[in-house]
């Protein structure tokens, strides 16, 4: 077993993973005070349910801070991720917006392969 940690250069390599997935974090704007939000969350799930079932999301959640929502989304493109996003009842209403972080395997388990 190589107990001799890893080079700069394997490092750098390990660290551009794939982007396998996106990382979308919702929250309310302040247009979306509980009273306007009211009568747009059935729509919203439903059309979130839709991208559910289509593959787009993978799992979705509410923030514990009441802050918004999480979705990790089968996407790997930012510019796709939002256009999906923004399309849903509240993006076009303008009560949440989304920061998006792509994600994929984690990279030091490729150390793991290297010996």
């Amino acid at each position: 077993m190589n107990t001799n940690p890893p080079s700069p250069a394997t490092m750098k390599t390990l660290s551009n993973v794939p982007v396998t997935r996106l990382l979308a974090l919702g929250r309310w704007t302040e247009k979306a005070t509980p009273e306007a939000r009211r009568p747009v969350m059935p729509f919203e799930a439903r059309d979130t349910l839709a991208l559910q079932m289509t593959g787009k999301i993978d799992q979705w959640f509410a923030r514990s801070d009441g802050e918004g929502a999480v979705f990790l989304m089968n996407v790997t493109d930012v510019a796709e991720a939002h256009r999906l996003l923004e399309a849903l009842p509240l993006g076009q209403a303008g009560m949440m917006v989304f920061e998006l972080i792509p994600i994929g395997p984690l990279w030091p388990l490729g150390l793991l392969a290297l010996d």
